[in-house]
């Protein structure tokens, strides 16, 4: 991929460089794309928290549904009460299926901001506090809603919306209060040859609604 120099002071975008990600340097408050190829950068731990609100089903709560659902599927068969345990089994697939389903929703929010640039849906997104954390590739992760949310912000600075990005390869887990989606990512601006990128998303359950806390993404090739 080839691109115009292009400097701002604080984002410098030269050939070479990869659409949509890079370093942000928290102390000097500079940005940086990356380069395609591999990298080695050290990754500050990320945590991931998430907190009940009052009249609203806990993941925790989800989970044990879900193990009191398969403990009692186990038990019908055990039984050899199939007609309670297809019963049972519709229960525990319609109670995963429908996390399943919110997260996936979620995940298309997020590439949908990402595709147009739009950093007030970007900012909805994602959780609030230092939990959160942005891996961008080739570059090491990003901690913190503020410096998750620059990041973004820089990265956007020079690109002409919308871009076009094609996902692929999804698959969607969940377990109570925490879910993650894996896909391939296919970037490209204006001008540019695709991108292609392995991303893992993370999503925390808060206040009854799936938002990201963790976005991740690596090179793979063409």
């Amino acid at each position: 991929m080839q691109f115009n120099a292009v400097s701002t002071g604080r984002i410098k975008i030269g050939s070479g460089y990869f659409p949509g990600h890079g370093a942000f340097d928290s102390r000097s408050e500079t940005f940086t794309p990356f380069r395609q190829g591999p990298h080695s950068h050290s990754l500050r731990p990320c945590r991931v928290m998430s907190e009940d609100s009052e009249g609203t089903l806990s993941g925790e709560n989800i989970l044990l549904n879900e193990e009191s659902l398969a403990q009692d599927l186990k038990t019908a068969i055990k039984e050899e009460n199939y007609a309670r345990a297809a019963k049972i089994r519709d229960s525990l697939r319609l109670l995963q299926e429908d996390s399943k389903a919110s997260v996936l929703a979620a995940n298309a929010r997020f590439y949908n901001s990402f595709r147009h640039g739009n950093l007030a849906a970007m900012q909805t997104l994602w959780s609030k506090g230092e939990n959160v954390c942005v891996v961008h590739p080739g570059v090491s992760g990003i901690t913190g809603y503020d410096l998750v949310m620059g990041s973004w912000e820089f990265v956007w600075a020079e690109y002409d919306f919308p871009l076009d990005i094609e996902i692929r390869d999804v698959q969607v887990h969940v377990r109570g209060d925490i879910g993650y989606v894996t896909c391939i990512e296919m970037v490209k601006t204006k001008g540019s040859s695709w991108g292609k990128q392995f991303a893992t998303n993370v999503f925390e359950k808060v206040d009854g609604q799936w938002c990201m806390c963790i976005h991740h993404a690596s090179y793979i090739d063409l």
